[in-house]
């Protein structure tokens, strides 16, 4: 079953063993898929596909453990995430995409087009280190704590949408973290919590190994971005990655600490086209 509404089509989508929620656009035009960050969903691009639609196909999921997609007592690897992706182009019968990851989501982008050189055109990683613990024992998927690192002091669920928002803009510096968890935000019948499943937020963060050694191997025209004020994709990591990619535009956004994209969403779209006209033309 889809619904569409102001040519946005919604759907799920059966891959790789799980449902996938996902949000397309449609048309014939070049597809470009975004992947968003850890504890988000695919709303968040909702400025970019308003921005793009018209030019671009664009297919925003919610990733795995995120959202309205499913949520499994599974191992999270980010293989797994890039063949999700590629069985969702594949089923949706297009690409080579422009590939768009934010966070967590740069780092499945990257996978897919080191995985599956011939599903992306294009890659774009914003704000997002190769950096990792390389951990060498994992535990089963059933013995994973459910305790992502965050939420566990949180004061969920929240009585109201209003309350959430407080606590929230208490809680982060920026305006655009907060909108990035309201995006997540849904009412139960105890009250308002997040769509995420903590236990796939825990069970992301055991498989959050280094992938410098991948960036090497792709071939295809990349993006890197990073946030001029980041607490999460430190300089010398950005530098790190510029070295070791073969075809990368660099550049930083201004007055951003890791929502480049929301932050300063002018300044990094006009920089964000620059790269786009680069590819030379829509296939």
């Amino acid at each position: 079953m889809s619904i569409e509404r102001s040519g946005i089509t919604r759907a799920k989508a059966g891959v790789n063993g799980i449902n996938l929620f996902y949000r397309d656009t449609g048309s014939d035009r070049q597809p470009m898929l975004c992947l968003h960050g850890r504890w988000g969903r695919g709303e968040t691009w909702s400025d970019l596909i308003s921005r793009y639609q018209d030019r671009y196909r664009i297919i925003a999921p919610d990733q795995r453990g995120h959202g309205l997609s499913d949520k499994p007592i599974a191992p999270y690897p980010a293989e797994e995430f890039a063949k999700d992706m590629y069985e969702l182009l594949h089923l949706l019968g297009c690409g080579p995409a422009i590939v768009v990851g934010h966070s967590m989501g740069a780092r499945m982008a990257a996978y897919l087009t080191h995985l599956h050189p011939e599903a992306v055109k294009a890659l774009a990683i914003l704000d997002e280190p190769a950096d990792g613990a390389d951990k060498a024992d994992i535990p089963a998927p059933a013995e994973i704590v459910s305790d992502d690192g965050l939420t566990a002091d949180w004061p969920l669920p929240f009585a109201s949408r209003s309350d959430a928002r407080k606590f929230l803009k208490d809680r982060f510096k920026r305006d655009s973290n907060v909108d990035y968890f309201m995006d997540s935000l849904y009412e139960t019948i105890g009250g308002h919590d997040f769509l995420f499943s903590r236990y796939s937020m825990a069970a992301i963060g055991e498989y959050w190994n280094s992938w410098y050694h991948i960036l090497p191997q792709i071939q295809c025209p990349v993006l890197l971005v990073r946030a001029a004020e980041s607490w999460c994709l430190p300089q010398e990591s950005a530098d790190k990655m510029r070295a070791l990619i073969k075809n990368c535009t660099y550049f930083e956004v201004s007055d951003s600490d890791h929502m480049v994209y929301t932050d300063n969403p002018n300044e990094f779209y006009q920089r964000f086209d620059d790269f786009l006209n680069s590819l030379g033309g829509q296939i």
